[in-house]
């Protein structure tokens, strides 16, 4: 597996207002760890913002880090989840990941984060 790539952050321009940014990654791909066959996806991001803002190049370079690594849905979207929430320290978040059908059965898995609770 590739490593990850480093997210990068900028500060926020509005650190006092409670506002939500969604950021959409419709092309997400990583691989079944039982088939070996292609998953495809997409990965959708909501978070507001505290002091720190997620940089969304660095963030596409850290979802294409997933290409070829085997991993569960399940697994994936609490990885993502801790990765992004540790390194950006939203006020809170919600990643919810939605794969294209597979022998007849769609999947979608959310998490939700917020400042303060685990």
């Amino acid at each position: 597996m590739k490593n990850k790539a480093k997210l990068e952050l900028f500060d926020n321009p509005y650190p006092k207002r409670d506002y939500v940014i969604t950021i959409s990654c419709p092309e997400f791909t990583s691989v079944c760890p039982r088939t070996g066959q292609p998953d495809f996806g997409e990965i959708i991001i909501e978070y507001t913002p505290d002091k720190k803002c997620i940089e969304l190049k660095s963030l596409k370079f850290y979802m294409q880090s997933y290409r070829e690594r085997g991993i569960f849905y399940e697994s994936l979207t609490n990885e993502i989840m801790e990765d992004l929430s540790r390194a950006s320290r939203p006020r809170r978040m919600k990643i919810t990941s939605k794969f294209t059908p597979r022998g007849g059965i769609t999947t979608s898995v959310v998490v939700e984060y917020k400042k303060g609770k685990k």
